[in-house]
């Protein structure tokens, strides 16, 4: 039973992630699945078109689909898949979008495990712990509304009262990213919040409307217009949501404190923003040598900061040296690690690293590469290009308050393969 390709698509037929174990089928192929789902009366579990053969399970908000060209056994295809999804249940727990999204990098070596070359595995969770070193993160659900969701509840207390009155808006973007040692991008995504500390008296009622460039698409709708930017919106329980179903403006009576106003996800478009080159070079004589260039692709104008690269070393290397153009170096033998840090990394600079380390008695054959991590915070920075057009507070008392916004984007998962 040979599998050319697993996918795992959300509802609306988008590709959250893939292994195309043979590599000979174009990314078409899953946007046909995707047109497949468009028709209802014709979507089956077993579907085909031309020479290829689509086999699909839907677990929650999700699809797990198989292609394959080859006359395969179809039960054991769909055997496979109901174990795929035992394994994410007992790594993640809850297997739904959100989950597969924040666990990508182990999602993605899941898949590797699993098959080989098409053909199953390694399906017993137990087994694969013992492969896969990397700690899942299950989903911690917080109460927010979906768009499109109807129910809204009053969180404030009356008498409340600030000798000033100010709002805090804080836009925070995520950036998760997995790209390969080639610089294609194997999995980008922005996820963002708007994080609210509300210190007003009385019982304020607050505006907020973004701009004009960002629309807006309700999480449960079939996805007609590709060029939507932003998707999977949840609000706060307090949000007017037929007044945003009309014109597009945040409306609520806020709780008092620190509160999250709206979650989003923003999958197009997304550029990587700090470019990691790492090159891993062994030598004779047990030496292994590290070659790493960081350039920021983001504008002079803007600064990256407190960034910290981090490359994996082999467990027991010794006799550490280094030499870097900016920043400083350090080895963390505990995490097995070598960390660079760059305080202030402006846009459109290019920056370089070289480690030298001896080698016990791991080969320098042996040596696996593991993908290099990127933390970094630019302040005043919107990845995806929200702004908040405007801020207003009404209160009946008639008092002026104070309204302070400010943006931030971040690394969350991001990963770069070394070569």
């Amino acid at each position: 039973m040979a599998v050319n390709a697993i996918y795992v698509l959300n509802l609306q037929g988008k590709v959250i992630i893939s292994r195309n174990y043979r590599g000979d089928l174009s990314n078409d192929v899953a946007k046909k699945f995707s047109s497949m789902l468009l028709d209802e009366e014709a979507i089956r579990p077993i579907m085909h078109d031309g020479e290829l053969t689509y086999m699909h399970v839907s677990h929650e908000n999700l699809y797990l689909l198989a292609v394959t060209q080859n006359n395969s056994n179809v039960a054991m295809i769909f055997h496979f898949m109901y174990k795929l999804i035992d394994v994410f249940t007992e790594y993640f727990k809850e297997v739904e979008e959100e989950s597969i999204r924040d666990n990508f990098t182990v999602v993605h070596e899941l898949l590797d495990e699993v098959m080989d070359f098409g053909y199953p595995q390694i399906t017993e969770p137990k087994v694969l712990q013992g492969y896969i070193l990397q700690e899942a993160s299950q989903l911690n659900k917080p109460v927010m509304v979906k768009w499109g969701g109807s129910m809204r509840m009053n969180t404030r207390p009356e008498g409340i009262s600030y000798r000033k009155n100010e709002i805090f808006l804080d836009v925070v973007e995520e950036v998760h990213l997995l790209m390969a040692a080639n610089g294609a991008v194997l999995r980008s995504e922005v996820q963002g919040a708007i994080k609210v500390r509300c210190c007003l008296s009385g019982m304020p009622d607050i505006q907020l409307a973004l701009d004009d460039k960002a629309r807006f698409q309700s999480s449960h709708q079939v996805i007609r217009n590709p060029h939507a930017p932003v998707e999977d919106l949840c609000f706060h329980q307090a949000v007017r949501l037929d007044r945003f179903n009309t014109d597009r403006v945040i409306s609520l009576t806020p709780p008092d404190g620190a509160f999250e106003l709206m979650g989003y996800r923003v999958h197009q478009n997304i550029k990587p923003l700090i470019l990691v080159e790492s090159i891993v070079e062994s030598h004779k004589g047990s030496r292994v040598e590290y070659v790493v260039k960081a350039r920021s692709n983001f504008k002079e104008r803007t600064t990256a900061e407190n960034v910290i690269i981090s490359i994996p070393v082999p467990s027991d290397v010794d006799t550490p040296q280094f030499k870097t153009s900016i920043g400083t170096v350090m080895y963390a033998p505990e995490q097995n690690l070598v960390l660079w840090t760059i305080k202030h990394f402006q846009g459109g600079k290019e920056y370089q690293m070289k480690a030298h380390f001896g080698l016990q008695t791991i080969s320098a054959e042996e040596i696996k590469f593991r993908p290099v991590s990127v933390q970094f915070r630019i302040p005043n920075f919107s990845i995806s290009g929200i702004r908040v057009r405007y801020l207003k507070v009404e209160e009946r008392s008639g008092y002026s308050a104070l309204t302070w916004v400010r943006y931030a984007t971040q690394s969350g998962s991001y990963q770069i393969k070394s070569k």
